[in-house]
């Protein structure tokens, strides 16, 4: 993909969105029965590998990771927002090029809010945590690939000072992905026995339960768990930790658990995670961990968000700017065997990252990230793939 174009187009996107935003918040209509606030993200990508020559290599290439646009809300006492990636239209021009994000309503009572429609599904701290405020480009691998991310159904949370408790019934189709059939049931609870700016500290635990209709069999989709380990772009590095698509139903238990601390100019998060998949002839597991550290070296810190109880937006104290530096280590492993019988697949991946952000505004940022992967399938005792990425982000948001 050409550089100059892409770069051009974010410009002109992010001045238009900064002008629309401005009048819509001039005309003061909060006290209006229904309202309408213009909103969107622009991430422009770009990653330069240096593959092995195990596998197809990764090309050197550069894109738009995300464009979105919101329009958001009150009508007559609901919330709303409708969200929608306009990302796919770089490559082909036409109308399912499009993909729905946060399509949804939502009702505020006292004990709680409810939420219906196409939604995040509450799961896990490093996929609740918005992409416009993560230290890194990319979330865990677990996070990125087990965890349920945008479906249809209804949520409800209750959020106090110190913990939420949140729980979800949803389809596993999604607007846009209507091929995979099944249901599920989630919840996710939190605790921030210490909240206050500068000094966060939080606990929590994550849950799934998902049952998934005949994958890979009658237009359904298989089910197949593939981390991308050297970021967005490394597509021919991925290995497959399990597969299910022999038409069976397949039901899949989702866990994580969650601890994070920000103390100052330094941040710390890490999770333990785990899937089992179980379609009556096989079964299949997978197990993950990562860790994260990082250090404002311009002495901000990390703001915690006691209502959704996830990390939030950074905000410079300086002029020029807050500067992160953050390293993480990351690693997943997928075994699958038949009833009765040996792993016929057993196959890890690991990552270690270090990266640097720039927060030029609260809502400016750019970001580096220095990857280097490695996959390997432990049956065979071989190194199936090691490459090694530099990432790169112009982040825009509004």
């Amino acid at each position: 993909m050409a550089v100059a174009p892409h770069a051009g187009a974010c410009v002109a996107l992010c001045l238009l969105a900064a002008s629309a935003g401005s009048a819509a918040a001039a005309e003061g209509a909060d006290d209006r029965p229904v309202t309408a606030e213009l909103g969107g993200r622009i991430h422009w990508d770009f990653a330069e590998f240096d593959n092995d020559r195990r596998g197809a290599p990764n090309p050197d290439d550069t894109e738009v990771r995300r464009l979105w646009l919101d329009v958001s809300g009150k009508f007559y006492g609901w919330g709303y927002k409708i969200e929608g990636d306009f990302a796919g239209l770089q490559d082909e021009f036409k109308g399912d090029s499009v993909e729905a994000k946060d399509v949804y309503v939502t009702r505020d009572f006292k004990a709680g809010k409810l939420t219906v429609g196409q939604f995040k599904q509450y799961f896990t701290l490093d996929d609740r945590i918005s992409s416009n405020y993560g230290v890194f480009m990319e979330r865990s691998m677990f996070a990125s690939s087990v965890a349920p991310l945008y479906r249809l159904g209804a949520a409800w949370i209750t959020a106090r000072d110190d913990y939420t408790v949140g729980g979800s019934v949803y389809s596993l189709e999604s607007i846009d992905v209507w091929q995979v059939k099944g249901r599920a049931f989630g919840a996710r609870g939190t605790w921030a026995p210490r909240h206050d700016t500068g000094d966060a500290l939080h606990l929590g635990l994550s849950l799934a339960r998902e049952y998934y209709d005949h994958p890979g069999r009658d237009g359904a989709n298989g089910l197949r768990i593939a981390p991308r380990p050297a970021g967005h772009l490394s597509d021919n590095s991925r290995a497959t930790l399990v597969n299910f698509n022999r038409g069976l139903d397949t039901d899949v238990d989702k866990y994580s658990l969650e601890f994070a601390l920000a103390r100052g100019p330094v941040y710390l998060q890490s999770e333990l995670s785990g899937a089992d998949f179980d379609d009556g002839s096989q079964r299949g597991e997978i197990r993950s961990a990562y860790a994260t550290v990082g250090w404002f070296i311009t002495g901000e810190n990390m703001p915690y968000d006691t209502k959704s109880g996830r990390f939030g937006r950074v905000k410079p104290s300086r002029p020029n700017g807050a500067w992160v530096v953050a390293a993480r280590y990351d690693t997943i492993r997928g075994k699958q065997h038949l009833n009765g019988a040996a792993d016929f697949s057993d196959v890890s991946m690991e990552q270690t990252s270090v990266g640097v952000n720039w927060h030029l505004r609260a809502n400016l940022r750019f970001m580096l990230d220095w990857i280097e992967s490695r996959n390997r399938d432990r049956l065979a005792g071989v190194t199936l793939d090691r490459t090694r990425a530099v990432t790169g982000r112009f982040q825009y948001d509004f």
